[in-house]
């Protein structure tokens, strides 16, 4: 069968700064989800993206063929309205834990469907694979009857949905290309809107230890995001959020879990409960009930109920005892006075060192590596007193993680300026 178009006249077209036609695109992420157009060929039509870019239109068609190019989810048979929450990762972010049982309280279904750590991001369920017996691979028709019963899953997304992003993902990791408002939005919102949730929330990271440094990217890529939802008939909304410093006291598998545990138990962190209760608004409005009382069902033990059904659901023991690193090392305080700064960044890359990420796809994770906080920007601390504890099951590591906490983190001798909120701005549909 001939070919409709050819690679290279679609490059061509691109890279002289032209929009690409509805036809184009729907052919070339077909073709290239076929084999037809090579690697080299996306590979050369990513980079024209990344310099000449995309209008609205251009990545809502990009992202609806990615979505053609596999299966879809439908959750139009259950009896709750469904929402979401997507996070483009940070340090320390564990809000998945304790929000999908918070709004499944409220009868409403989350179905989050989540990925792995890579580099010094930890994934979602590399933390939830610390719970004995915890399954992350689940069917469709497992999904849809978790979601009947407790109301909230967390699991792996099946290599159905928008296999086009996958092959495209890899691809951007190695030419470059990672770094494009355009192929970010589009890939992480095809695997969201293909999932079938009819809401949608998008918690943007800005920092030191996010992918967004800085906050105009951010917020571009947050309403251009926010855009595509509206598009494709999915109500979304994004919260920027503070990612210069870690979310909470611990980083690392096993340590975010006992820590969200603490939340869904009515205690945990400010910063951590304040990000989930703001979340859990922002779903549950989407969802139609926008006067839920989120805090009551923290402290009322609502939330830690269906956490407990969905952890029992997919084959873990709530109760088992979460493993513990053998060993850890303290970074002790050389002054008196005020934490002025505790580098995201920099914990970050020091966690993954300890053990708790991944330098590529497919390496083991160590269940017990992290690092918990004893003192965040603004503590007054002493001369002598642990700063932070690392852990990890493989003590030669402590040295290179050392490392990198060199220049991490600050004492002054004046309390630094209080934040006002983790939460730094919130975007809507337009």
């Amino acid at each position: 069968m001939a070919e409709k178009f050819d690679a290279v006249d679609v490059i061509r077209h691109k890279r002289d700064g032209n929009v690409l036609t509805p036809e184009e695109i729907d052919w070339v992420i077909d073709a290239y989800t076929r084999g037809v157009v090579g690697d080299e060929q996306m590979a050369a039509l990513a980079m024209a993206i990344y310099l000449k870019g995309m209008n609205r239109a251009e990545i809502s068609r990009w992202t609806q063929a990615m979505i053609n190019s596999g299966e879809t989810m439908d959750f139009d048979k259950l009896s709750r309205p469904t929402a979401d929450k997507h996070s483009t990762g940070g340090v320390g972010d564990k809000i998945t834990l304790p929000l999908a049982p918070l709004v499944a309280a409220f009868d409403v279904a989350v179905p989050q469907l989540s990925g792995r750590g890579l580099g010094h991001t930890g994934g979602t369920l590399d933390k939830m694979e610390s719970i004995k017996g915890w399954r992350a691979d689940l069917s469709n028709d497992e999904i849809m009857e978790i979601l009947d019963g407790p109301g909230c899953v967390i699991c792996a997304a099946g290599a159905g949905l928008a296999p086009a992003d996958k092959k495209l993902y890899a691809l951007r990791d190695i030419t470059s290309t990672v770094d494009c408002i355009p192929l970010i939005s589009s890939s992480i919102m095809s695997k969201k809107i293909a999932e079938g949730t009819d809401s949608l929330v998008l918690d943007v990271k800005v920092g030191s230890g996010a992918f967004m440094k800085d906050i105009d990217q951010a917020r571009e890529l947050a309403r251009t995001m926010v855009d595509l939802g509206t598009d494709h008939g999915v109500k979304t909304t994004a919260l920027l959020t503070d990612m210069s410093t870690p979310l909470g006291r611990t980083v690392g598998n096993a340590l975010e879990v006992r820590e969200s545990l603490e939340v869904l138990a009515g205690g945990g962190p400010e910063d951590v409960v304040e990000l989930t209760v703001a979340l859990a608004r922002e779903m549950l409005t989407a969802a139609g009930k926008p006067d839920a009382d989120v805090e009551a069902a923290l402290k009322d033990g609502r939330a830690m109920d269906r956490w407990r059904r969905m952890i029992v659901a997919q084959d873990g023991d709530p109760d088992a005892e979460l493993p513990v690193a053998k060993d850890t090392h303290d970074v002790i305080a050389e002054e008196d006075g005020y934490l002025s700064k505790l580098d995201a960044l920099a914990v970050g890359v020091a966690s993954w060192r300890l053990g708790a990420g991944r330098a590529s796809k497919g390496d083991p994770v160590q269940e017990v590596a992290g690092i918990e906080l004893h003192a965040k920007p603004g503590d007054k601390v002493k001369k002598g007193q642990p700063l932070m504890t690392l852990h990890t099951a493989t003590p030669q590591r402590f040295e290179r993680a050392l490392e990198s906490l060199e220049g991490a983190f600050e004492i002054s001798d004046e309390a630094p300026t209080p934040r006002e909120s983790v939460i730094l701005d919130r975007i809507t549909a337009q």
